[in-house]
């Protein structure tokens, strides 16, 4: 059985399988013979440019190509901060050395280039060489120039014994005026990231999207470049004006010069669109030196410090004073509270007030300075009355005065767009009883920002309408056009074009004839309001000085608020004047700046109001709050008398 299949198997291959198997096996070496004849014809006739293709496909590198970060322009076009093209200078370690073990040696002419044309040191060039020898990129030096890059690259041209380098665009941030407006403009680290102001809020806006280069040697060592283009980013257009920006920060300094403060915030914006157009404060530090704290501290006082001590002063001042520290307004919170209830009709432009010199509510015993008599309501505005104030809040309630805050929008953040804001902080309405209504109505208890102070105020002034305060009014592309317009935006309605009306003339005749008599400005009617707000703890004896107002007085098209933190060395440091001249010395040279001139003689629309002196403005103006606890009821536990001095 077993032989009959073997029989059969052996059949299976027969002669004419052998034959066609022979024939691919014959078919097989032919192809293979022809393609062998072909390559050793190719080699002996094209080798060489085959070589070379071969060759011009060895990376050197796979190299990211920076985008240009957008300008930071103000809204006259001037630079604020831009990214200026620079040169990484490349070298090619392990090429160097491979060429070397062939006996070609580049080595040296390649080094004495680099110490004759950029300084680069021999000795750190070989320690390069021995350290990173199998390094195909290592950046020796940064922020070249481009004309000295130019004049090397001519060089290497010329000797081409320099091998083993080339160059790699880089941007580096500058800031044509270093130490105007840091608190708007912010910085950047290296990698691009923005940190505070315009810098940070718009960051995504400033970068664009890297590109990539591919780098190749060809057959005589030299550099082929493929390169991916990167997509520069978007410029920011910003609202500010650099020429005002100089006038604020000028006169911050001039005062500081000459009496000194914990810090001064002063800035302008433009009530018809919420355009911010300057804003400072003490802090003036260098944008493009941000981390250096010589300026704040002396060297002995820097060594001490750890770094997160170090970290913790310069966050104090790369912040916005501005918008993010809160305080008591004191009386230039007066213009809220007069509104709102001129708004809700539970007082009118005939109104009139007595003024004992003293209010009785809940118990507590809250002092004017003095007692004014019979006031109407724009006297009241005028001379600053704390018990008038007092009385207005007693009508409108709690409900009432608490929602006016809320639609005036404090206690919440405005929307500006730049990083870091703070909300201020409100007595809650169920927390208002008789007392803390009553001193609120004129400024104190509650916490505010300069910001929210602005927009609100702006708002009374302007018609009534709340608009969302801004730093940017365009987003432009590299090729110049525009990618988003940021046009004003009008959040609520706050009063009616009636009530502004009112306060506006209030507001005037405070600085004609009242409490704000400093804020003048010869040839321009001022409107505005003082305030002396007594700083906690109270027995500290410390102020904040300010003054919030606009010109012209009737048809605001600027707004300035100063505040001064604890101006020193001066007689009174509760001397609201300061405020009101510094203001007015800042509008004196800004208000022709903004385009708005004088007019003629101007014919003034107030009433008849007795004069005030200079010693009565000032005495009008102090807020000094003194809380005597001689008898406290324990049943009710308030305070038997609270002195507030207006």
């Amino acid at each position: 059985m077993e032989r009959t299949k073997t029989r059969r198997a052996k059949r299976i291959f027969t002669s004419r399988m052998q034959a066609r198997l022979l024939l691919v096996f014959c078919v097989i070496i032919i192809v293979f013979t022809l393609i062998i004849a072909r390559l050793i014809y190719i080699n002996m006739t094209d080798g060489e440019r085959y070589k070379k293709k071969v060759l011009s496909r060895q990376s050197y590198v796979n190299a990211v190509t920076p985008f240009r970060r957008g300008e930071i322009k103000d809204r006259n076009g001037t630079s604020l901060a831009r990214s200026e093209l620079k040169y990484k200078l490349i070298l090619d370690p392990n090429m160097l050395l491979l060429q070397k073990d062939k006996g070609k040696d580049y080595i040296e002419p390649t080094m004495n280039a680099l110490k004759e044309y950029f300084e680069y040191d021999n000795d750190s060039f070989r320690s390069v060489l021995q350290e990173k020898a199998d390094s195909q990129y290592v950046v020796l030096l940064k922020e070249l120039e481009y004309n000295l890059v130019e004049e090397f690259k001519e060089f290497s041209i010329e000797n081409k014994n320099i091998k083993g380098i080339w160059f790699e665009e880089e941007y580096v941030r500058s800031y044509p005026y270093s130490n105007v407006a840091p608190d708007l403009i912010g910085f950047v680290t290296s990698d691009n990231v923005g940190f505070w102001g315009i810098e940070e809020y718009y960051n995504n806006e400033l970068n664009g999207i890297n590109g990539r280069e591919y780098g190749y040697y060809n057959s005589n060592l030299n550099i082929e470049r493929i390169v991916k283009p990167a997509q520069n980013g978007n410029t920011i257009i910003s609202t500010i004006d650099i020429n005002i920006q100089n006038i604020v920060q000028k006169h911050i300094k001039e005062f500081n010069d000459e009496y000194g403060s914990k810090n001064i915030g002063i800035a302008i914006m433009n009530p018809n669109t919420g355009e911010i157009i300057a804003m400072a404060s003490n802090e003036e530090y260098d944008l493009n030196n941000p981390r250096d704290l010589s300026e704040f501290y002396s060297e002995q006082e820097i060594n001490q410090m750890s770094i997160d001590d170090k970290m913790e002063k310069l966050n104090i001042i790369w912040g916005n004073n501005v918008i993010s520290d809160g305080f008591e307004p004191g009386s230039t919170f007066k213009p809220f509270t007069v509104s709102a209830a001129l708004e809700e009709n539970i007082i009118n432009n005939n109104s009139t007030f007595y003024c004992s010199g003293s209010e009785h509510v809940g118990g507590v015993k809250i002092r004017c300075n003095k007692a004014h008599g019979d006031l109407s309501l724009e006297g009241v505005i005028m001379f600053s009355c704390n018990s008038a104030l007092m009385q207005i809040a007693e009508k409108e309630g709690k409900s009432m005065f608490y929602d006016y805050q809320k639609r005036f929008m404090f206690g919440e953040k405005t929307g500006i767009d730049l990083p870091g804001e703070s909300t201020g902080i409100l007595v809650a309405k169920d927390q208002l009883n008789a007392t803390e209504l009553a001193t609120s109505s004129f400024g104190q208890s509650m916490n505010v920002t300069m910001i929210q102070m602005m927009a609100a105020y702006s708002s009374i002034v302007n018609g009534g309408n709340y608009y969302k305060p801004h730093i940017v009014k365009e987003i432009v592309n590299d090729k110049g056009a525009i990618v988003k317009a940021i046009n004003k935006t009008i959040i609520k309605k706050t009063v009616s074009e009636n009530t502004s009306d009112l306060m506006k003339q209030y507001l005037l005749s405070a600085v004609e004839g009242g409490t704000a008599k400093g804020a003048k400005v010869d040839g321009y009617m001022i409107g505005g309001k003082t305030g002396t707000a007594q700083k906690l703890p109270r027995d500290a004896k410390t102020y904040i000085l300010s003054f919030i107002g606009g010109a012209p007085a009737l048809n605001p098209e600027m707004v300035i608020y100063v505040v001064i933190d604890e101006a020193q060395n001066v007689d009174r440091k509760d001397d609201s004047s300061l405020a009101t001249k510094l203001a007015s010395r800042v509008m004196k040279d800004a208000l022709p700046a903004l385009g708005i001139y004088p007019e003629g003689d101007i014919e003034y629309v107030l009433p008849e109001m007795p004069e005030v002196n200079e010693e009565e403005i000032i005495e009008e103006e102090i807020i000094e709050e003194e809380i005597i606890e001689d008898e406290i009821n324990e049943d009710d536990e308030s305070y038997d008398n609270i002195d507030f001095i207006p």
